[in-house]
């Protein structure tokens, strides 16, 4: 899954590195690297099938091994393998242990984020405009997408069955609101947007004829009778971005749940003292109930561990006996307490911007967490030296779900539900505190074992 789109690394480097140098939070140069390795990999990453991508190529240099998920693994008996799988948009990424493989330890998060999907025949034209017919993917904050400069980026399947992923580098669409002058009660009444008719960007102007698959076959170096189908998407072209001025807030698409995808990939990299079998598992389709052969209410953890302890010798009755051996860290971010409405928060409960990531919690099962699976994520602050925080909703004000307790439910192992306090969740552009979204990787690591 290489992509063959132009790279846009060489206009974003310099500024990362500039900015991770001007950060006051911390000023140890391993800070800052990890600073910068996280907004490339935001950057690298406009979709969920660029989140594997990235992920497979950080491992493949790790060392590594990418297994086929249609064949038998080979034997693993007596010796540490490091290895993954790859499906679509998910990956399951593993470590096995020299001394402890009688349980699983494993990190979970999500792929994909709400945002603009385009339809299959996407192009339109209205009033000498060229647009684009899209389909809303879970729940965005739709009118963070207006006036944003948009790239089109996704993967194209070929008739041969090979894909390809593409962004492309410079921006093609934007989503064009209507001026205060013809609907001059906006600032009063408020914004409505029709999800049908309002949400057509314009990526042409004239009468030209260009089609999407045209654009995409160009840039996956695809002759156009080889594209057999095409999953694209709209993004947002500005890249990650440190801000605040005391630099101490990050500004980026998608950190719901990028930012943990990239903690489980940066943690099961640095796996050595392990107590178990260390796992990421990276999720697909968490948005929009996570009912997919790739999502978290599929078979794909459930058969990847099996095929794990297999690899190992262990029987199907010693694979089942793993199962409440194991514990799982559901990793998936937290509503930060907004300065402009704190009352949306009960403020014994609330998470504040980098005073640590926040164990979650609800007792209508909506997060995983239980008085017991919450001991391993508080030892794992503990040995990470790191401070955390607890979130616990309003009665009145109901808290979205994780995959926590599908993979609880599907697998029956012990799971807590963690993450970074971050505002502006499920807008085209979120913000987090660099602290927290730093912190995430030590807990995790402790967590595996590293």
């Amino acid at each position: 899954m290489t992509s063959r789109s132009k790279s846009r690394s060489s206009k974003v480097a310099e500024p990362r590195k500039r900015a991770a140098a001007r950060t006051g939070v911390r000023s140890n140069a391993q800070v800052e690297t990890q600073l910068v390795d996280l907004c490339s990999f935001l950057d690298q990453s406009p979709t969920a099938y660029h989140v594997v991508a990235t992920s497979v190529r950080r491992l493949l240099d790790a060392g590594f091994v990418w297994f086929d998920e249609k064949s038998e693994l080979p034997d693993f008996s007596g010796r540490v393998v490091k290895g993954f799988f790859v499906r679509d948009g998910a990956l399951i990424a593993f470590v096995t242990s020299a001394r402890a493989n009688d349980r699983f330890r494993i990190v979970g998060a999500h792929t994909d984020s709400p945002g603009l999907h385009l339809k299959t025949r996407p192009e339109g034209a209205s009033c000498n405009f060229g647009t684009l017919e899209v389909e809303v993917y879970g729940s965005p904050l739709l009118n963070s997408w207006l006036d944003r400069d948009l790239d089109l980026a996704g993967y194209v399947v070929r008739k041969d069955g090979s894909k390809r992923v593409f962004r492309t580098a410079e921006p093609v669409a934007r989503l064009a609101q209507l001026a205060i002058h013809l609907d001059r009660g906006v600032n009063d009444n408020g914004l409505v947007l029709d999800k049908h008719a309002h949400l057509r960007p314009v990526w042409l102007t004239g009468k030209t004829s260009l089609t999407v698959q045209e654009v995409v076959a160009n840039l996956t170096d695809s002759p156009l009778r080889t594209v057999a189908a095409i999953h694209a998407q709209l993004v947002d072209h500005t890249p990650a971005q440190v801000l605040g001025a005391d630099r101490s807030l990050l500004a980026s698409g998608r950190l719901d749940n990028q930012l943990s995808c990239w903690a489980a990939i940066d943690a099961i990299q640095r796996v050595s003292a392990h107590t178990g079998i260390a796992v990421a598992a990276l999720f697909d389709h968490e948005e929009v109930g996570s009912e997919s052969t790739t999502g978290a209410a599929g078979p794909l953890l459930e058969h990847s561990l099996e095929r794990i302890a297999h690899a190992l010798g262990k029987s199907r009755g010693e694979y089942l006996a793993m199962l409440p051996a194991s514990a799982c860290l559901s990793c998936d971010n937290a509503h930060a307490v907004h300065p402009n409405y704190p009352e949306r928060h009960d403020h014994k409960h609330a998470p504040f911007v980098n005073q640590g990531v926040a164990l979650k919690s609800n007792s209508n099962q909506r997060y995983a967490t239980s008085a017991s699976s919450s001991v391993a994520f508080l030892e794992a602050c503990d040995a990470a030296r790191v401070s955390h925080q607890v979130f616990v909703s309003r009665n009145n004000m109901p808290c979205g779900s994780t995959i926590g307790p599908i993979t609880a439910t599907r697998l029956g192992i012990d799971t807590v539900d963690v993450g970074v306090p971050q505002l502006s969740m499920h807008s085209a552009r979120e913000v987090c505190g660099v602290s927290d979204a730093l912190d995430l990787p030590k807990i995790v690591s402790a967590f595996l074992g590293a």
